[in-house]
């Protein structure tokens, strides 16, 4: 009887510890071709730290660049964002060139080979757009 009453407790804990998006918000998901970057100057500019935002890149953040019509749907500078095929939320911190469309780019620090493992895939992708309280 302990076991099954400390499995229940376990499981709750574990179904409370995934990675939430916002409450109070409209959610929208949408499937995007998703790719990967690195922060080398070949693959941005001459400046590859810094976001098309102004923010500072380091490996080991889980940032994402999306291309400007998404900014449109609303997925905007800071967004969170669940990626489908990881576990924790990636937030919107980079904007790709106006080229591309429908498309997200997974930040990967400096590790090229970890991005070229990634590839080119078509994966879904959630975030959630505020609810803002209507004024009295």
């Amino acid at each position: 009887m302990k076991v099954k009453g400390l499995l229940l407790v376990f499981c709750f804990i574990l179904m409370n510890c995934r990675p939430q998006i916002e409450e109070n918000c409209n959610s929208k998901s949408f499937i995007v071709t998703a790719t990967a970057y690195n922060s080398l100057a070949y693959q941005t500019n001459s400046n590859p730290s810094i976001t098309a935002f102004g923010d500072s890149l380091k490996p080991g953040l889980r940032y994402i660049a999306v291309s400007r019509d998404l900014l449109d749907s609303g997925l905007v500078h800071n967004t969170k964002v669940k990626i489908e095929g990881f576990d924790s939320l990636f937030i919107v911190k980079d904007k790709m060139h106006r080229r591309w469309r429908r498309r997200i780019d997974i930040y990967m620090g400096n590790d090229v080979g970890k991005a070229k493992k990634w590839g080119k895939k078509k994966v879904n992708i959630e975030y959630c757009i505020p609810v803002r309280d209507s004024l009295p």
